[in-house]
């Protein structure tokens, strides 16, 4: 589903490190990675992706925002975790960035069908994913989305929470 976003509503909204979405999105592209919840599999196995990719994806001039459903003293405790707390975060506990850029909930088979217990395990098994305690909206289905200059350039909607984006390849997407 592609649908329009009012990028104007969130150019203001500033990260942990007192900058503007907008002020960043005019300097280079960004990459809005919104995760789900703390203690779910695939959001941590997103954030050791991303501590892996993070360079590579810088390289393409594109600033990596997490965003997240919890308060920023949590926040930042699980960043550290992962090596991934010297990235711009965004704290919405009340899911207004996720619902503004069309996230929906997740029904059954998104968040238990059989497919995602396939990568759950192996996540859980194999990398060391195991699962934690719910921190915020385990319904809540992730994505990411790569503006620059008021537009949103691309996009992954995740159909299961078990989806695994290509970060690179989004954060490669041309400017035009």
């Amino acid at each position: 589903m592609n649908r329009a976003i009012d990028i104007k509503k969130i150019e203001k909204i500033k990260t942990n490190k007192g900058i503007t979405i907008g002020e960043l999105a005019m300097h280079g592209k960004v990459m809005l990675i919104f995760l789900r919840q703390f203690g779910c599999t695939f959001c941590r196995e997103t954030l050791a992706d991303i501590h892996k990719k993070r360079r590579a994806i810088e390289a393409e001039d594109t600033d990596i925002i997490l965003i997240h459903q919890k308060e920023e003293d949590y926040a930042r405790q699980v960043m550290e975790v992962y090596d991934v707390e010297g990235l711009h975060r965004i704290s919405d506990p009340n899911l207004e960035l996720y619902t503004l850029f069309g996230l929906k909930k997740a029904v059954f088979r998104q968040a238990f069908g059989v497919r995602v217990w396939i990568r759950k395990f192996i996540s859980r098994v194999f990398k060391g994913h195991l699962k934690g305690k719910n921190k915020g909206d385990g319904k809540q289905m992730p994505g990411v989305f790569i503006l620059h200059n008021g537009k949103v350039l691309k996009s992954y909607r995740h159909k299961f929470t078990s989806d695994k984006p290509n970060y690179i390849k989004l954060a490669q997407c041309s400017l035009s």
